[in-house]
Order: structure tokens, then C-alpha cells, then sequence
């Protein structure tokens, strides 16, 4: 059985707004779009348990993607309180994490929960599915721009169960035209990036990973501000009449700040000076790792020795399709949220670390 939840209603006329259904809908991405979108929308809200913060959704349902029944139900109650027409269902509910270890969720969620979700939804007039993918569902490359039509790879779990889902996307849509957006790593001012965070930490307490790195420095990651991606969302969904059936966006900054370079910024943030990183080989890298990680608290080890053969990667994204298509265009940039995401670990470290699930060092305490 899954329990509604109706939450207070948002100021504008309901019924005059159209119906979009959020699944992940209260982790980071969704709690960001519902709070931003409410005014313009009808929202409904799946996830496992409710969000804290009440008024977000015109209902939530407590959905199991992993399970038929649970979906089943959920929809019987969209379809009693809000009809058989669905704007857009936008699919953010999927597995992740960083050990490197195989999970069943990746399978269960996010590709055959894909699977569950678009069947139960062939019985509803459903105006677009927007799927969440990755950037990182891509291959890397160091000499020139991915774009749509660039090469996939999943050489590890997560990308691997993107383009799994991107796969069922394709062969299981029915009717429902669909959009495929491969968003590269979201950040913002008070970190919310495992990857940058991680760095960042590392920098501020002078560890010594922080002067070694396994890949050319000069290569690095798009990422993609968290306030950027949710207006690219939206205008997604807006323009989901004037969308080819079947689309696929890159979602990220054009410009890459390279590992060295966020070494750099990082140093000169916190310390005052450029921050030396010297590069080891692979090899000594995976040992180190290895080591640390048996005689560490496995929570306090970020880097794994699989994440070592990812250090050489480079994903630079050529957004123009996204910008002519929705109009849409990157307000921040990386560099320059730098010094702004620095002063938020400097004015309050004891909380930043919990915000973002980082370990703080003994030094470290709330005065």
C-alpha cells in the first residue's frame, strides 16, 4: 500500500496547472525542482520515504520502484486524483555510490525500475519521460568536445547502469516521446560534489593525497551548477511540445577546470599559494590506496583503487544543441564559484563536513 501524502497546496489556481511527476523526488536534484517549479506545476513527489519540508508537492506517494505492486498503486492513486495527462514524468530515482563494489539496486532501480515505471505509464496520456543519465555514460576524450552522438562507455557500475536504462528508454517508450539528458556532476556554492568536496578536503587539511594525483593534470570533468541544471530541467519540460520525439541534451558548463588547475584555486583559497601536485604512477597510486584503506575507517577513504584508472579522464561537453534547442544558457562557472564554495568551508568547517558527509578531522570542532 502506498500512503498519500498531500501537501499544502501551492498559491496559484491547481487545476489550471499541469501535472508533473518527479520520482526521486526528494534527493538533492528533486527537492531543488520542486521547490523551484511548484508555482508553474502540479507536483507529484515519489520516493521511499516524504521530504521534511512540507508544501513542496500537491501530493507525495511513498513508491518503491523495485517493486510492480508499489508502482501499480501509486499510479492508481495519480490517476484518481489527477487524471489520465501527465506534462512530463521526470525520472531522477536511480542507484548510486562510490565503493566500486557491484550492487543489485544498479539492475533493480535503475534499469528494470526504468522498466516498471514506462510500462506502468503506457496507460496514461504521458506528454514526456525525461530521464536523468550521466555525462559520465559517455566515453572520455582528451582531443575534442563530446556531443550527442558521441561514443558510450560504462567502465564502471553507474554509468554502465545509465546506458542500460537509456537502453530499456528506447525500447520500451511506447508512445510517450522521451528525453535522454546526460547531465555531467552537479555542484554548488556549499559544495554538494563528492569529487570536489573530496579534493577540497583534502587541500584544507593539507593531506598528503593532496600533493600526488595518478592522470594528467591538465585533463578534468564538466560539471554543472545545480541552479543551471534546474532551469535547463525546466525549460525541458516547458518546451516538451516544440522537442523532437526522441532527444538527447548535455547538460554542463562548456568549460573544463582541470585537476591541476582546481588544485591551484583550491591552494590559493585556503592556503594562499598554488598547491605543488606531482604526478605518480598508477601502480604506487592503487597501492596507496589499498593501504589506506586497510588500515583506515573505510567511510574516511574516498579514493578506491578502481577510481585510479579514471584519473587520466577528460569530459569536455559541446552544449549547443541545449542552448538553441531550450534557450538556455549556464549562469555560473566552476572557477568562479571557487573562492564562494572556499569561504563556506572557511566561515563554518564543522558544518560543511556534515552537509557533505566528509569526516571531520579531530582538529575540527564546532566552538
Amino acid at each position: 500500500m502506498n500512503p498519500g501524502n498531500n501537501t499544502s497546496a501551492p498559491s496559484s489556481d491547481s487545476s489550471s496547472r499541469p501535472v508533473v511527476v518527479i520520482t526521486g523526488s526528494c534527493g538533492l536534484i528533486g527537492l531543488r525542482l520542486a521547490r523551484a517549479w511548484r508555482d508553474d506545476y502540479r507536483l507529484v513527489g515519489l520516493d521511499l520515504s516524504p521530504p521534511e519540508e512540507s508544501g513542496l508537492f500537491d501530493a507525495f506517494f511513498e513508491t518503491d520502484l523495485t517493486e510492480e505492486d508499489s508502482i501499480r498503486s501509486t499510479m492508481e492513486q495519480i490517476r484518481n486524483e489527477f487524471g489520465e495527462r501527465i506534462a512530463s514524468v521526470v525520472h531522477l530515482a536511480a542507484y548510486h555510490d562510490f565503493s566500486g563494489e557491484p550492487s543489485p539496486l544498479y539492475d533493480e532501480l535503475t534499469v528494470q525500475g526504468t522498466r516498471r515505471l514506462l510500462a506502468a505509464l503506457q496507460n496514461f496520456k504521458v506528454e514526456q519521460f525525461l530521464f536523468s543519465s550521466s555525462l559520465l555514460a559517455m566515453e572520455p576524450d582528451a582531443e575534442k568536445e563530446l556531443d550527442e552522438s558521441s561514443p558510450m562507455r560504462g567502465e564502471w557500475a553507474y554509468p554502465a547502469s545509465k546506458i542500460a536504462a537509456e537502453r530499456v528508454i528506447r525500447a520500451h517508450h511506447g508512445e510517450i516521446p522521451y528525453v535522454l539528458a546526460r547531465i555531467a556532476g552537479g555542484y554548488d556554492e556549499a559544495g554538494h560534489s563528492p569529487p570536489i568536496t573530496q579534493q577540497m578536503a583534502r587541500i584544507y587539511e593539507k593531506q598528503m593525497e593532496s600533493y600526488v594525483f595518478p592522470g594528467n593534470p591538465e585533463h578534468g570533468n564538466t560539471f554543472i551548477h545545480l541552479d543551471d541544471l534546474t532551469t535547463c530541467l525546466k525549460q525541458i519540460v516547458d518546451r516538451r511540445h516544440d522537442l523532437a520525439r526522441e532527444e538527447i541534451f548535455l547538460i554542463a558548463e562548456p568549460e573544463v577546470v582541470s585537476y591541476g588547475e582546481l588544485q591551484d584555486l583550491f591552494g590559493d583559497a585556503f592556503h594562499g599559494t598554488e598547491w605543488p601536485t606531482f604526478r605518480v604512477p598508477a601502480p604506487v597510486a592503487k597501492a596507496g590506496a589499498w593501504v589506506k584503506g586497510k588500515i583506515g575507517p573505510d567511510e574516511e577513504q574516498f579514493i578506491k583503487p578502481w577510481m585510479v584508472d579514471l584519473a587520466d579522464h577528460h569530459y569536455e561537453a559541446d552544449i549547443s544543441h541545449a542552448r538553441e534547442s531550450l534557450d538556455w544558457e549556464p549562469k555560473h562557472s566552476l572557477r568562479s564559484e571557487i573562492p564562494k564554495m572556499a569561504e563556506q568551508l572557511k566561515a563554518d568547517p564543522e558544518g560543511w563536513y556534515e552537509a557533505n558527509g566528509i569526516p571531520a578531522p579531530d582538529s575540527i570542532s564546532r566552538s
